[in-house]
Protein backbone atom coordinates (compact mmCIF):
# COMPACT_ATOMS: atom_id res chain seq x y z
CA UNK A 1 0.00 0.00 0.00
CA UNK A 2 1.61 3.34 -0.97
CA UNK A 3 1.77 5.34 1.61
CA UNK A 4 -0.47 9.10 1.34
CA UNK A 5 1.37 12.21 0.92
CA UNK A 6 2.41 14.61 4.01
CA UNK A 7 1.06 17.92 2.70
CA UNK A 8 0.61 20.03 6.21
CA UNK A 9 1.85 20.05 9.74
CA UNK A 10 2.18 16.15 9.34
CA UNK A 11 -1.03 15.76 8.05
CA UNK A 12 -2.46 14.08 4.51
CA UNK A 13 -5.40 14.97 2.57
CA UNK A 14 -7.86 12.41 4.23
CA UNK A 15 -6.57 13.98 7.58
CA UNK A 16 -6.95 17.67 6.50
CA UNK A 17 -10.22 16.84 5.06
CA UNK A 18 -12.15 15.87 8.60
CA UNK A 19 -10.03 18.17 10.61
CA UNK A 20 -11.15 21.78 8.21
CA UNK A 21 -14.91 19.68 7.68
CA UNK A 22 -16.41 21.86 9.86
CA UNK A 23 -20.36 20.41 8.86
CA UNK A 24 -18.88 17.16 9.83
CA UNK A 25 -17.62 18.34 12.98
CA UNK A 26 -21.54 18.33 14.41
CA UNK A 27 -24.13 15.40 14.54
CA UNK A 28 -26.63 17.80 12.73
CA UNK A 29 -25.40 20.93 10.52
CA UNK A 30 -29.16 21.51 9.55
CA UNK A 31 -30.05 21.69 12.69
CA UNK A 32 -27.56 23.83 13.94
CA UNK A 33 -28.34 26.26 10.77
CA UNK A 34 -32.26 26.09 11.64
CA UNK A 35 -31.09 27.61 14.67
CA UNK A 36 -29.17 30.50 13.29
CA UNK A 37 -32.49 31.10 10.55
CA UNK A 38 -34.87 30.74 14.01
CA UNK A 39 -33.21 33.36 15.96
CA UNK A 40 -32.67 35.63 13.16
CA UNK A 41 -36.10 35.74 12.19
CA UNK A 42 -37.02 36.69 15.30
CA UNK A 43 -34.16 39.28 15.65
CA UNK A 44 -35.72 40.75 12.85
CA UNK A 45 -38.78 41.16 14.12
CA UNK A 46 -38.28 42.31 17.57
CA UNK A 47 -35.88 44.46 16.36
CA UNK A 48 -35.80 48.16 14.67
CA UNK A 49 -33.90 47.56 11.48
CA UNK A 50 -32.53 49.51 8.45
CA UNK A 51 -32.57 46.94 6.32
CA UNK A 52 -30.58 46.77 2.70
CA UNK A 53 -28.25 49.76 2.29
CA UNK A 54 -25.86 49.79 -0.01
CA UNK A 55 -21.89 50.11 1.47
CA UNK A 56 -20.30 49.43 -1.82
CA UNK A 57 -21.49 51.20 -5.42
CA UNK A 58 -18.82 48.72 -6.83
CA UNK A 59 -20.75 44.89 -5.75
CA UNK A 60 -24.05 46.71 -5.12
CA UNK A 61 -23.44 44.73 -1.48
CA UNK A 62 -25.30 45.87 1.44
CA UNK A 63 -25.96 45.51 4.94
CA UNK A 64 -28.85 45.80 7.54
CA UNK A 65 -28.21 48.00 10.33
CA UNK A 66 -29.89 48.00 13.83
CA UNK A 67 -29.81 51.07 15.98
CA UNK A 68 -29.07 51.35 19.67
CA UNK A 69 -29.43 54.63 21.36
CA UNK A 70 -27.06 57.53 20.37
CA UNK A 71 -23.48 57.53 20.81
CA UNK A 72 -23.98 53.74 21.33
CA UNK A 73 -20.67 51.09 20.15
CA UNK A 74 -21.27 49.71 16.95
CA UNK A 75 -20.92 45.74 16.22
CA UNK A 76 -20.04 44.84 12.71
CA UNK A 77 -21.03 40.86 12.69
CA UNK A 78 -19.24 39.35 9.65
CA UNK A 79 -20.88 35.54 8.73
CA UNK A 80 -19.73 32.82 8.02
CA UNK A 81 -20.14 29.76 5.86
CA UNK A 82 -16.74 29.02 4.11
CA UNK A 83 -16.57 32.51 2.19
CA UNK A 84 -19.39 30.55 -0.23
CA UNK A 85 -22.54 30.24 1.93
CA UNK A 86 -25.16 32.28 4.22
CA UNK A 87 -26.05 35.67 4.25
CA UNK A 88 -26.83 38.97 6.48
CA UNK A 89 -30.53 37.46 6.44
CA UNK A 90 -29.54 34.62 8.46
CA UNK A 91 -27.24 35.69 10.95
CA UNK A 92 -29.44 38.54 12.61
CA UNK A 93 -29.20 35.59 15.09
CA UNK A 94 -26.59 37.65 17.11
CA UNK A 95 -28.55 40.90 16.91
CA UNK A 96 -30.42 40.28 20.73
CA UNK A 97 -27.00 39.87 23.07
CA UNK A 98 -25.10 42.59 21.26
CA UNK A 99 -28.57 44.81 21.54
CA UNK A 100 -28.96 43.86 25.28
CA UNK A 101 -24.90 44.62 25.82
CA UNK A 102 -26.05 48.51 24.31
CA UNK A 103 -24.24 48.06 21.33
CA UNK A 104 -26.25 49.19 17.69
CA UNK A 105 -25.69 46.26 15.35
CA UNK A 106 -24.85 45.90 11.46
CA UNK A 107 -24.73 42.47 9.73
CA UNK A 108 -23.26 42.11 6.31
CA UNK A 109 -23.57 40.64 3.18
CA UNK A 110 -20.46 40.12 0.81
CA UNK A 111 -20.20 38.38 -2.57
CA UNK A 112 -19.62 35.07 -1.89
CA UNK A 113 -17.23 32.03 -3.88
CA UNK A 114 -17.05 31.56 -6.46
CA UNK A 115 -18.68 34.22 -8.03
CA UNK A 116 -16.20 36.47 -6.38
CA UNK A 117 -12.12 35.73 -5.18
CA UNK A 118 -11.15 35.66 -1.52
CA UNK A 119 -8.95 39.31 -2.79
CA UNK A 120 -12.76 40.59 -3.56
CA UNK A 121 -14.43 39.46 -0.90
CA UNK A 122 -11.76 40.84 1.47
CA UNK A 123 -12.19 44.47 -0.18
CA UNK A 124 -15.98 44.24 0.09
CA UNK A 125 -15.58 43.79 3.89
CA UNK A 126 -13.20 46.78 4.10
CA UNK A 127 -15.18 48.84 2.24
CA UNK A 128 -18.61 48.09 4.21
CA UNK A 129 -16.03 48.77 7.13
CA UNK A 130 -14.70 52.05 5.94
CA UNK A 131 -18.60 53.06 5.04
CA UNK A 132 -19.66 52.65 8.70
CA UNK A 133 -16.73 54.83 9.23
CA UNK A 134 -17.61 57.69 6.97
CA UNK A 135 -21.42 57.20 8.16
CA UNK A 136 -20.40 57.08 12.48
CA UNK A 137 -21.79 61.15 12.76
CA UNK A 138 -25.33 60.23 10.50
CA UNK A 139 -26.10 57.23 12.79
CA UNK A 140 -24.30 58.68 15.70
CA UNK A 141 -22.22 55.80 16.71
CA UNK A 142 -19.68 55.52 19.15
CA UNK A 143 -16.94 53.39 19.41
CA UNK A 144 -16.56 50.43 16.30
CA UNK A 145 -16.05 46.68 16.96
CA UNK A 146 -16.46 43.96 14.43
CA UNK A 147 -16.83 40.07 14.86
CA UNK A 148 -17.00 36.96 12.91
CA UNK A 149 -17.31 33.31 12.91
CA UNK A 150 -15.24 31.30 10.56
CA UNK A 151 -14.62 32.38 7.45
CA UNK A 152 -16.18 35.65 9.50
CA UNK A 153 -13.08 35.16 11.66
CA UNK A 154 -11.18 35.10 8.79
CA UNK A 155 -12.28 38.04 7.58
CA UNK A 156 -12.22 39.77 10.94
CA UNK A 157 -8.58 39.45 10.98
CA UNK A 158 -8.29 40.58 7.28
CA UNK A 159 -9.73 43.75 8.80
CA UNK A 160 -7.21 43.97 11.64
CA UNK A 161 -4.62 43.44 9.32
CA UNK A 162 -1.61 46.32 8.83
CA UNK A 163 -0.79 48.47 5.38
CA UNK A 164 -4.92 49.07 3.47
CA UNK A 165 -6.43 51.51 5.78
CA UNK A 166 -5.12 54.55 3.50
CA UNK A 167 -6.54 53.54 -0.08
CA UNK A 168 -10.21 53.20 1.81
CA UNK A 169 -9.74 57.05 3.00
CA UNK A 170 -9.86 55.68 7.13
CA UNK A 171 -7.10 55.41 9.57
CA UNK A 172 -5.50 52.54 11.10
CA UNK A 173 -7.05 52.80 14.51
CA UNK A 174 -10.97 52.55 13.57
CA UNK A 175 -11.69 48.83 15.48
CA UNK A 176 -11.86 49.31 19.34
CA UNK A 177 -12.61 45.75 19.97
CA UNK A 178 -12.21 42.67 17.48
CA UNK A 179 -14.13 39.15 18.42
CA UNK A 180 -12.55 36.55 16.49
CA UNK A 181 -14.42 33.44 17.10
CA UNK A 182 -12.90 29.72 15.24
CA UNK A 183 -11.13 32.12 12.58
CA UNK A 184 -8.97 30.51 9.92
CA UNK A 185 -6.09 32.89 9.57
CA UNK A 186 -3.54 30.54 7.90
CA UNK A 187 -4.64 29.61 4.35
CA UNK A 188 -2.36 26.76 3.16
CA UNK A 189 -4.24 23.86 4.37
CA UNK A 190 -7.07 24.73 2.60
CA UNK A 191 -5.33 23.91 -0.86
CA UNK A 192 -5.18 20.44 -0.07
CA UNK A 193 -9.24 19.93 0.36
CA UNK A 194 -12.35 20.73 -1.78
CA UNK A 195 -12.54 24.32 -0.14
CA UNK A 196 -9.88 24.94 -2.66
CA UNK A 197 -12.27 23.90 -4.90
CA UNK A 198 -14.43 27.14 -4.68
CA UNK A 199 -11.47 29.53 -3.31
CA UNK A 200 -8.44 28.92 -6.43
CA UNK A 201 -5.90 29.64 -4.35
CA UNK A 202 -2.58 30.17 -5.14
CA UNK A 203 0.58 31.01 -3.25
CA UNK A 204 0.09 34.56 -3.77
CA UNK A 205 -3.64 34.79 -2.37
CA UNK A 206 -2.73 32.46 -0.15
CA UNK A 207 -0.40 34.99 1.60
CA UNK A 208 -2.19 38.28 1.25
CA UNK A 209 -5.00 36.85 2.68
CA UNK A 210 -3.36 34.88 5.37
CA UNK A 211 -3.89 37.35 8.27
CA UNK A 212 -1.69 35.65 10.57
CA UNK A 213 1.15 36.97 8.44
CA UNK A 214 0.01 40.36 8.13
CA UNK A 215 0.09 41.30 12.16
CA UNK A 216 0.19 45.17 12.26
CA UNK A 217 3.82 46.45 14.45
CA UNK A 218 0.77 48.47 15.93
CA UNK A 219 -2.52 48.01 16.98
CA UNK A 220 -5.15 49.78 19.56
CA UNK A 221 -7.68 46.99 19.01
CA UNK A 222 -8.31 44.48 21.95
CA UNK A 223 -8.80 41.08 20.35
CA UNK A 224 -10.99 38.65 21.54
CA UNK A 225 -10.72 34.91 20.70
CA UNK A 226 -12.86 32.02 21.30
CA UNK A 227 -13.28 28.88 19.37
CA UNK A 228 -15.48 25.54 20.96
CA UNK A 229 -14.00 22.75 23.18
CA UNK A 230 -16.04 20.23 20.62
CA UNK A 231 -14.06 21.77 17.61
CA UNK A 232 -11.63 19.84 15.64
CA UNK A 233 -8.17 20.50 17.06
CA UNK A 234 -6.87 22.55 13.88
CA UNK A 235 -9.56 24.88 14.37
CA UNK A 236 -8.67 25.29 17.98
CA UNK A 237 -5.08 25.50 16.89
CA UNK A 238 -5.68 28.18 14.27
CA UNK A 239 -7.56 30.51 16.71
CA UNK A 240 -5.01 29.85 19.46
CA UNK A 241 -1.91 30.45 17.57
CA UNK A 242 -3.89 33.74 16.16
CA UNK A 243 -3.99 34.83 19.29
CA UNK A 244 -0.53 34.29 20.46
CA UNK A 245 0.98 35.58 17.49
CA UNK A 246 -1.29 38.89 18.48
CA UNK A 247 0.01 39.22 21.51
CA UNK A 248 3.39 38.59 21.01
CA UNK A 249 2.86 41.53 19.21
CA UNK A 250 2.13 43.77 21.84
CA UNK A 251 -1.28 43.88 21.54
CA UNK A 252 -4.48 43.59 23.62
CA UNK A 253 -5.50 39.73 23.26
CA UNK A 254 -8.13 38.05 25.50
CA UNK A 255 -9.39 34.75 25.22
CA UNK A 256 -12.73 33.63 26.03
CA UNK A 257 -13.22 29.54 27.02
CA UNK A 258 -15.99 28.54 25.50
CA UNK A 259 -14.95 24.16 26.61
CA UNK A 260 -18.74 23.08 25.77
CA UNK A 261 -19.45 24.24 22.16
CA UNK A 262 -19.16 23.34 18.69
CA UNK A 263 -18.37 25.17 15.30
CA UNK A 264 -21.78 26.58 15.21
CA UNK A 265 -23.52 27.31 18.74
CA UNK A 266 -21.03 29.00 19.80
CA UNK A 267 -21.95 32.07 17.58
CA UNK A 268 -25.19 31.47 17.88
CA UNK A 269 -24.72 32.11 21.73
CA UNK A 270 -24.38 35.57 20.83
CA UNK A 271 -28.42 35.52 20.67
CA UNK A 272 -28.63 35.06 24.37
CA UNK A 273 -29.46 38.27 26.72
CA UNK A 274 -26.72 36.96 28.60
CA UNK A 275 -24.11 35.94 26.19
CA UNK A 276 -20.80 35.54 27.60
CA UNK A 277 -19.06 36.62 24.37
CA UNK A 278 -21.27 39.65 24.45
CA UNK A 279 -20.22 40.80 27.70
CA UNK A 280 -16.63 40.19 26.96
CA UNK A 281 -17.06 42.46 24.15
CA UNK A 282 -18.77 45.39 25.84
CA UNK A 283 -16.56 45.03 28.94
CA UNK A 284 -13.55 45.10 26.45
CA UNK A 285 -15.16 48.72 25.31
CA UNK A 286 -15.49 50.03 28.72
CA UNK A 287 -11.74 49.23 29.46
CA UNK A 288 -10.70 51.00 26.12
CA UNK A 289 -12.78 54.25 26.72
CA UNK A 290 -11.57 53.87 30.57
Amino acid sequence: MTQAAILYRGMDRATLAREYDARGSVPSFDAEYARYVAGSEVAQREHRRIADIVYDAASGETLDLYPAEPGAPLFLWIHGGYWRASSKDDNAFVVPGLKAQGMAVAVMNYTLAPQASLDEIARQTRAALAFLHRERSRHDFGAITIGGSSAGGHLTAMLLAGGWHAAYGMPGDVIEVALDLSGLHELEPLRHIEVNSWLSLDDAMIDRNSPIRHIPSRSSTTLITAVGGRETSEFRRQTSAYAAAWADAGHRAETVAMPHHNHFDIAASLGSSDSVLARAVAAAVKRQAA
